[in-house]
């Protein structure tokens, strides 16, 4: 059972070779030794930020449990700050202030680092204005690309600095620091407006439309600024078969980025020779007041619309989902040959201490009199049992 100094702190590291990533074989060593050689980065991004604690006990193929609260079982030199919900409840969550207690959280089971947008000094006010651009399927990744430059137009264009990295998942990232000044509604105000300008200005490729079965293109997701949400940091490993990273770049390089050249294999070289293209974010710290002006000649976000929806499944586990989805296309042929790619909805919905599945179907391409009626789910999963 190995033990790592790291900051003159000593980190026991438990089972070092579990295999994490089966498909790829990396273990729990190799996850440490890849937060090691990126160290300075990985806790730029989450320095001093509470931190929701994600764990993967069973590698990544099993789902993973959120954990907010911080172990009590814990070193004295972790430190931790206490987050109040709007279930009244409160939490004492990991605040990183070194690199020991980064590789502390990853030998918990933590693969990726998930920070909110605010220090530990000021819990009540972000510095982080956060961007999520979210394909929905079968975008080409090239529009998800074009997005991102309209997204760092629009940032720059009323008074923000732009920071761009892949999500390591389907997505892209758009960062801007702010000046701690702002509540959590004020800043997700803010985005929102960014969000309906970059829809505004590129209408054929962007939505702001808050209703999933609305979207087109590439969702220009402003809710990552709420107040209990949390983000995937620069640097921070994504629990996929190819272990990708959410890797920060530099505006030069996004229009022929590839994120899966972005690995826990080839990003330690590329910091040790180019360095973190993030280093002085925070010397750019912005105001959102030209944003929340913004805003304000916007005027209210356009309705719901009615759409043919029928629910699916609810699940636990997103394979049984797509297994009872599968079901349902057997027994009816016809309709999902009618069906496009962005009309299957699945949603990843945060449960109590983990993530359970839903799948709907928009059937606004099956003719009226051909649409199936709602039927009992393929998987009735209850993710808030009582008692």
């Amino acid at each position: 059972m190995p033990e790592i100094e790291v900051d003159g702190r000593e980190v026991r590291i438990t089972n070092p070779d579990k295999v994490v990533f089966p498909r790829s074989g990396h273990t729990k060593l190799d996850l440490i030794r890849y937060y090691q050689a990126v160290g300075d980065g990985a806790l730029r991004g989450v320095l001093g930020r509470p931190m929701v604690l994600k764990r993967f006990v069973k590698g990544i193929e099993e789902e993973a449990f959120f954990q907010k609260r911080a172990p009590s079982k814990r070193p004295d030199w972790i430190e931790v700050a206490e987050l109040r919900y709007r279930s009244g409840r409160s939490a004492d969550e990991v605040v990183p202030r070194d690199l020991a207690a980064v590789l502390w959280s990853v030998n918990l089971g933590c693969v990726d680092l998930n920070p909110h947008p605010v220090r530990a000094e000021d819990l009540g006010h972000p510095d982080e204005l956060r961007i999520d651009l979210d394909p929905i399927p079968g975008v080409p990744w090239e529009e998800t690309l074009m997005t991102a430059q309209v997204s760092r137009e629009v940032l720059n264009d009323f008074g923000l600095t732009a920071w761009p990295k892949t999500s390591g998942s389907r997505g892209f990232h758009v960062y801007a620091r702010i000046e701690p000044r702002w509540t959590f509604a004020e800043v997700r105000r803010a985005a929102e407006a960014v969000a309906r300008e970059v829809e505004r200005r590129a209408p054929d490729i962007a939505t702001s439309r808050w209703w999933k079965e609305q979207r087109h293109g590439v969702f220009v997701d402003y809710n990552q600024n709420a107040y209990d949400r949390t983000v995937a940091s620069a640097y921070s490993v994504r629990p996929l078969a190819d272990a990708r990273v959410s890797t920060p770049l530099t505006w030069d390089e996004v229009a022929t980025c590839d994120p899966a050249a972005f690995t826990i294999d080839t990003v330690p070289k590329r910091f040790a020779d180019r360095g973190d293209p993030w280093e002085d974010m925070d010397l750019h710290e912005g105001s959102i007041e030209q944003l929340l002006e913004l805003a304000e000649t916007q005027g209210p976000a356009p309705e719901r619309q009615e759409l043919p929806l029928i629910e699916i499944a609810r699940a636990q586990h997103k394979a049984e989902a797509l297994e009872g989805l599968e079901r349902w296309k057997a027994r009816h042929p016809e309709v999902a040959g009618l069906l496009e790619p962005a009309d299957v909805l699945v949603d990843g919905m945060r449960g109590r201490s983990s993530v359970w599945y839903r799948i709907r179907v928009n059937l606004q391409h099956v003719p009226e009199a051909e649409r199936p009626a709602q039927e009992e789910l393929e998987v009735d999963y209850n993710p808030w049992p009582t008692g």
